[in-house]
């Protein structure tokens, strides 16, 4: 079957919102991001390995540089699958395959010009985070690696964005399964076996890129019903364009608030010396684990309210909304409790130090929180996102971001480090609750009240 065949998923109009149907796109892609985390959890264990703080430290910034240049096209992924999940809610299979195409474009033109001016992004990352002498040369060498997978990165966004917006979850778990299983095999074979450390990690995160982004493309385009496909007047029209920039623009915003929000938490904790930065890597990597792990709900709120404001079906929202919600805070209590529980154990596999070791059972409760905290702020932003409701959701970010800096200003000189992490879930507790203050008011102006 192609992805435009006639099959009751693809009918528009109204649907019925199951726990079902949640879990159906839900599971395969908590599964599927699971394996980011993972990857995660391996690059910071194979160089954690070697028992320096200073490689630790100098992959944990590349990383944040890294989070500052991609996840800042994040919208590339979130756009799409908004609109997407609309078009697919009105039965417009033809707007579909003209979203992809738009999104895939500018991914790769994206991923072009950062690959051309890395030389410029390194040296304004480094000045950025301003690393020691020895951490900014580990940087250097796994940055100048690593950023040849741009292209090819930004363009599995597109496609991935394409799959959720379907709602094909199963698709979106086998992709994000094949990038992330190539770069956790080869990271231990390249880091490791070979000894090229940091070097290694950054050659597996190239390879898994490029490889999943070929077959991603080779799926999504062979599953394309040709009688549906759009012209290039189409896909390039003034009027289609616009609210793709109009959601890319607003959602780039809010994604740089939320890196520098990151950035910045990264930054102070330098000031507090190599082996509290190691531990706060860690940490971070602990709350990645929840964050991807609540980011397969937030897909399915995405894919379900866009498909209902296409489909112009109030109850369908109302269900959606009250379904995922229950769903992400369960599953936020119990991670919070695992990580209370186990969170231990795992800061031995991620690093031997000892000093690391010791500083980073220090702050693991403010980590184990974070899911907590989080949960509502990922969710929100998977109904915002899927709603389209970009200028809301950059607009309340803006708030979270600027309390969080006055949090930051009066708990870090009082409390150190401690502070620091109180200042991170206050922020996450923000972004959650503002953006859930303005859903009665966005869903009236959406809905007609005959709906």
């Amino acid at each position: 079957m192609t992805a435009s065949s006639a099959s009751p998923s693809d009918a528009a109009g109204p649907f019925h919102v199951t726990h079902r149907l949640i879990l159906a796109i839900a599971l395969p892609m908590t599964l599927g991001f699971l394996t980011t985390p993972l990857l995660g959890l391996v690059d910071t264990a194979v160089v954690g390995r070697m028992g320096q703080a200073t490689l630790l430290a100098g992959l944990a910034v590349g990383a944040i540089l890294f989070d500052l240049i991609f996840t800042s096209f994040n919208f590339l992924r979130a756009a799409t699958t908004g609109l997407v999940a609309q078009a697919y809610g009105r039965g417009d299979r033809r707007e579909q395959q003209a979203v992809f195409w738009r999104s895939l474009i500018i991914a790769l033109v994206c991923g072009t010009i950062s690959l051309l001016v890395s030389p410029v992004l390194l040296s304004g990352g480094l000045w950025l985070m301003g690393p020691e002498p020895e951490v900014a040369d580990v940087t250097s060498t796994y940055f100048l690696c690593r950023i040849l997978s741009a292209p090819a990165a930004l363009a599995n966004y597109a496609i991935l964005g394409f799959v959720l917006g379907r709602g094909e979850g199963t698709i979106g778990l086998m992709l994000q399964t094949l990038i992330n299983g190539i770069n956790i095999v080869l990271s231990i074979l390249l880091g490791l076996v070979f000894g090229w450390g940091v070097m290694g990690v950054a050659l597996a995160t190239v390879t898994g890129e490029v490889i999943g982004s070929l077959a991603g493309f080779a799926i999504v385009y062979g599953r394309f019903d040709r009688k549906d496909a759009p012209s290039w007047a189409e896909i390039f029209d003034r009027e289609r364009l616009k609210p793709l920039f109009g959601l890319n623009r607003d959602i780039m915003i809010r994604s740089f608030l939320l890196l520098a929000a990151f950035t910045l938490m990264t930054r102070i904790g330098t000031a507090f010396g190599p082996v509290t930065l190691a531990a706060n890597a860690v940490l971070m990597t602990i709350f990645l684990v929840a964050g991807y792990y609540l980011d397969g709900l937030a897909n399915a709120a995405e894919q379900l309210i866009g498909r209902s404001i296409g489909a112009g079906y109030r109850p369908a929202f109302d269900r959606a909304l009250r379904l995922t919600a229950a769903w992400s805070l369960g599953l936020a209590l119990v991670t919070t409790v695992a990580f209370l529980l186990f969170g231990g154990r795992l800061i031995d596999l991620l690093t031997t130090a000892p000093d690391v070791r010791a500083a980073a059972y220090e702050y693991l409760p403010w980590a184990a929180v974070t899911a907590m905290t989080g949960a509502l702020a990922f969710l929100m932003d998977g109904v915002f996102i899927g709603a389209t409701w970009s200028r809301e959701m950059r607009n309340m970010m803006l708030a979270a971001f600027v309390g969080y800096a006055a949090a930051l200003a009066v708990l870090v000189p009082a409390f150190g480090n401690h502070g620091l992490w109180a200042g991170l879930n206050l922020f996450l507790l923000m972004r959650g609750l503002f953006l859930l203050s303005r859903i009665p008011m966005k869903a009236r102006q959406t809905f007609l009240p005959a709906q």
